[in-house]
């Protein structure tokens, strides 16, 4: 059933309801549109215009409905409707006769299909809120499971200085926070309430805007109705907060695949998120993380198009904007996969502290110890960074890590280096050196750890 076709005088092609026709994809709002359909009727009740017996058989049908699509028991599949909004109306229509041909009295398709995507933006942020917290606690599990660990930090994907791999772990837990708060940012943003603002210009029937939006869980009405209908930042926000989030799924895919690879060996994964090579026997494939990293561009891929259609279209609706649905509900899909499959990951990781502890001390990581001993004894950082650049040169040339070369060598670069040198050049001591707010020593770290799962524990 049409909700427009009484001005024309024959159907549409086969053709154009193949690229007019949303319901295969916007059927996932049912639930949305019969809440939405449900305020409208009782707004419209109390402006008069359906009579208290009228509404209650519409609410009746309408939960009779609601119970129907959240069992799974509406077969959208099986519908010639062009719409959700025309399926749920089509059967209201086939329940109550003239009554359900009541309920869309001053409503529009505009104002209902943005009402219908915000509570359903708003109930999946709920849900990836619960996701995105979860890979935050399975990197503090991992932190705590191998909270003496070093391993080496690198800039330029060469080695620069060591680190303590829960150092590591808390570095994705601050960029995972940030996406919660982006979340929490976009849920104040988009909580506002389009219904009654009809196809562009508001309604003419006096119901309560107000009471609509608290009965929808809306903090208020939105405040124009022209941008109501035609505003899509919201779902451009999710889309991007989705794109920064996987951004931040990539990188952390990125270094466990090196951390995995045979030429770093710092972590195995579990055989439930790798595969095997069809020809190659000996392969463990990590597969989940490069699915994760791959499905990073097809998110990324939504929001551009999203961001494309959006910057060319006059007020009011325009029919591209139906374009905003397929792509936020593949990207809210998508994003939910990779973060579960971020948790399996994590979950399964057993590092191999020892293969850790060799490659963090080798690649010379200690030279800047080596300059910060130096100007203590002394002598200005920028001559001490020079004097370690020497000593690395001794090192490379007698083919030892610089602990290793005989303290006649060094001094023979610079007489101010004693025997105390050997201890700072320790792995340890350079490390723990870094006791400072953010830094990477072994007290700063575990209080920083038990700071996060403190406040994980508060958030439930």
């Amino acid at each position: 059933m049409a909700l427009w076709g009484g001005r024309f005088e024959s159907g549409a092609s086969s053709m154009f309801k193949q690229v007019n026709d949303s319901l295969p994809f916007d059927q996932v709002m049912a639930s949305q549109d019969i809440q939405g359909s449900i305020s409208w009727s009782r707004a419209l009740q109390k402006a008069g215009v359906l009579t208290t017996d009228e509404q209650a058989q519409l609410e009746g049908a309408l939960n009779d409905l609601k119970a129907k699509a959240d069992a799974g028991e509406l077969d959208f599949n099986a519908s010639s409707e062009e719409d959700i909004h025309s399926f749920v109306e089509s059967a209201l229509i086939e329940q109550l006769g003239d009554i359900g041909r009541k309920l869309h009295t001053g409503r529009s398709r505009n104002d209902q299909v943005a009402t219908d995507f915000r509570l359903w933006v708003r109930e999946h942020i709920a849900s990836l809120r619960s996701d995105v917290v979860a890979v935050i606690r399975s990197l503090l599990n991992a932190a705590s499971r191998h909270q003496e660990a070093i391993i080496p930090g690198y800039t330029h994907l060469q080695r620069a200085q060591p680190l303590h791999f829960a150092h590591w772990c808390l570095a994705y837990v601050e960029m995972f926070k940030r996406d919660l708060s982006r979340l929490d940012d976009l849920k104040v943003r988009m909580n506002q309430c389009p219904l009654g603002s009809g196809a562009l210009a508001g309604t003419t029937y006096p119901v309560d805007r107000h009471a609509i939006a608290t009965e929808l869980g809306f903090d208020s009405p939105c405040l124009n109705s022209l941008d109501a209908v035609s505003d899509r930042d919201f779902v451009l926000e999710l889309l991007f907060v989705a794109s920064t989030s996987m951004m931040h799924l990539s990188r952390v895919a990125e270094d466990m695949i090196f951390y995995n690879s045979g030429e770093a060996g710092f972590l195995q994964l579990g055989d439930s998120v790798t595969s095997g090579s069809s020809l190659m026997p000996q392969k463990k494939n990590p597969d989940a993380l490069e699915l994760m990293r791959g499905k990073c561009g097809r998110v990324f891929g939504s929001l551009q198009a999203l961001l494309v259609t959006m910057k060319g279209l006059p007020l009011a609706y325009n029919k591209d904007m139906q374009e905003d649905k397929e792509g936020a509900i593949d990207t809210v899909n998508q994003w939910h996969i990779c973060l579960c499959i971020a948790t399996e990951v994590l979950d399964s990781l057993q590092l191999n502290e020892d293969r850790c502890r060799e490659a963090a001390t080798q690649g010379f990581a200690n030279a800047t110890e080596l300059a910060d001993y130096l100007v203590g004894k002394g002598i200005p950082f920028r001559t001490g960074h020079d004097i370690a650049g020497k000593v690395v040169l001794e090192a490379i040339e007698a083919g030892c890590a610089i602990e290793d070369l005989p303290l006649a060598s060094l001094q023979a670069v610079c007489d101010k280096i004693e025997d105390d040198v050997y201890t700072v050049l320790q792995l340890e001591y350079g490390v723990n050196q870094r006791n400072i707010l953010g830094g990477t020593s072994k007290e700063t770290v575990t209080k920083a750890l038990y700071q996060e799962l403190e406040n994980l524990d508060k958030q439930g």
